[in-house]
């Protein structure tokens, strides 16, 4: 097993704060912007708006 960096606690914290911030700058960086739509809260909104009218759809289906 390797050697504890911080604490049992704080890596894993370090680790997700590192990998949000990674994330954050990929998709912020102009170099490697994304396409106008394709950001990570855009899809997730989709997503959830796409969950939603499936659900309204099944629940009307069954009503």
């Amino acid at each position: 097993m390797p050697p504890v960096l911080l604490s049992r606690t704080i890596d894993p914290v370090l680790g997700v704060f590192t990998g949000c911030l990674a994330y954050y700058l990929f998709e912020n960086n102009p170099r490697t912007a994304l396409p106008p739509g394709n950001k990570l809260g855009d899809l997730i909104q989709w997503k959830w708006t796409r969950w939603q009218e499936q659900r309204s759809a099944k629940l009307l289906k069954s009503a």
